[in-house]
């Protein structure tokens, strides 16, 4: 539960702002006004599964009934009154409207659509635009479940990961280390300098979109730096200086496997957090299209 902060001034309120408000301003939106989207989605499915058993329609309620048809109109609705929310989030403001409030109706009256729009549906389905259109709405609303837990679980983890430190800051550690690298490999046989430079030319953000996802980098060149070491016996074939500063190398390599560990866990966390976006985004259009087809052709042959 949301901790009460300390009362601050608010010229509207005297001064002083309320306990309610305060926890209000730090409440979740999955937890705004003690979930009152949540109960108003619930009393809609609850609404929606009497009706359909209480409908007197043979052999069952479908599309095509007058139950199927108030449901079909008041699932198009909430579907594009939902797509707004993009709009929505350029314009700001307190209240009952805020932003906060018009995400959490987002959510949860996006989970009721599952069951509003398959009891529309009567259970029938088939290789057409209908279907199409309601295969698009479930995966909307995957993507944006998807979503909901990355963002209630992911920032603490990038928060942890982070240390306090900003990306900035990560990159000028790891130059740092890059710097150190560099001299003190100078002193090293060609062969052992190579492994260092292929390790200094690495860009740290290379790798592609599933690098970055799965966190893995198979062809790092820092740890293959490393494995190189370890291989040659930490540079025991040389003499005394040198097996010195292959030994200080080796631990600078191993700093800098640190650090990219570091900024790749950020990259991973950060793609996390967004990636799902590329795919409840287009998909909303793609369902906004198919339900304009679908709602089009149920007009047509009516």
């Amino acid at each position: 539960m949301a901790s009460v902060p300390r009362a601050s001034t608010n010229p509207a309120s005297g001064g002083r702002q309320s306990g309610r408000e305060a926890v209000s301003d730090h409440e979740g939106f999955l937890r705004h006004a003690r979930f009152r989207w949540l109960k108003i989605a619930l009393v809609l499915c609850v609404a929606a599964i009497v009706g359909y058993f209480a409908a007197d329609v043979q052999p069952r309620p479908n599309g095509g009934s007058w139950y199927g048809y108030t449901l079909g109109t008041l699932g198009a609705l909430l579907i594009v009154w939902l797509s707004l929310l993009g709009m929505r989030k350029r314009a700001m403001t307190p209240g009952g409207w805020s932003l906060k409030a018009w995400t959490s109706a987002h959510v949860y009256l996006g989970l009721a659509l599952i069951v509003i729009a398959t009891l529309h549906t009567g259970f029938q389905f088939g290789w057409n635009v209908h279907t199409l259109a309601y295969a698009l709405m479930m995966l909307v609303i995957a993507s944006g479940v998807f979503g909901i837990s990355a963002y209630a679980t992911l920032p603490q983890a990038l928060s942890n990961n982070r240390d306090e430190m900003t990306t900035g800051q990560m990159l000028d550690g790891l130059r740092a280390i890059d710097r150190q690298l560099h001299d003190a490999a100078q002193p090293l046989p060609r062969g052992y300098a190579d492994l260092v430079g292929m390790a200094l030319a690495e860009d740290p953000f290379a790798g592609g979109i599933r690098a970055r996802l799965s966190g893995k980098y198979p062809r790092c060149a820092t740890q293959a730096a490393l494995d190189g070491f370890a291989a040659a016996g930490g540079g025991a074939d040389v003499g005394e200086s040198e097996r010195l500063a292959a030994q200080r190398v080796e631990s600078l390599l191993q700093r800098r496997l640190s650090q990219l560990g570091r900024m790749r866990r950020h990259m991973r966390i950060r793609g996390l957090l967004e990636v799902w976006l590329f795919v409840h985004v287009p998909a909303t259009f793609a369902l906004l299209g198919a339900l304009s087809a679908h709602i089009i052709s149920v007009f047509y042959y009516w």
